[in-house]
């Protein structure tokens, strides 16, 4: 098992493999998103947060996921399309699944590190888990906590030692 977030390679939106290596030392808040649900105004919230922390070595990193409601069914241009129209100034991955056998790896390894609600399951699109500097889970956030409400969570993970 993997010791830390950055051990996994996850696709970028254009279908390039990234190493999460390269945010190695960032506080990362990693986000499972969709363009159509209920809590799609949060992506306000993220590009606020990214705005207000990024030089300060923070970065929001978005999954799209269709699993919940079918709330993410657009193809890469369309998500991207979309992501743009709300300002996303962070990085945007493929669409991946959270839940189930062909859950993406990086998302298994965060729910074993960090059990919710469903303890080994994400229960629905905008649930957050905030990595620190040393690429370990230090928080999970259901999709009703918004963005700003876990700021001084990120504060504290960015105060710790660089």
């Amino acid at each position: 098992m993997p010791g830390s977030a950055y051990d996994f390679t996850v696709t970028s939106i254009d279908e390039e493999q990234v190493p999460l290596s390269k945010f190695k030392g960032k506080v990362l808040l990693i986000v499972n998103v969709a363009s159509n649900c209920g809590f799609t105004p949060q992506y306000t919230e993220l590009v606020e947060l990214q705005s207000t922390y990024g030089a300060r070595g923070f970065e929001v990193l978005a999954f799209p996921c269709n699993q919940f409601g079918k709330q993410e069914n657009g193809t890469a241009e369309e998500i991207k399309a979309f992501a743009a129209s709300k300002g996303a100034n962070f990085p945007l991955f493929a669409k991946i699944k959270v839940n189930g056998g062909e859950a993406e790896p990086l998302y298994k390894w965060l729910k074993s590190e960090k059990g919710g609600f469903l303890v080994d399951g994400i229960k629905w699109n905008f649930t957050k888990f905030l990595v620190d500097r040393e690429g370990q889970v230090v928080g999970r956030y259901g999709p009703t906590t918004k963005p700003n409400a876990i700021a001084s969570d990120i504060e504290k993970a960015l105060g710790a030692a660089q």
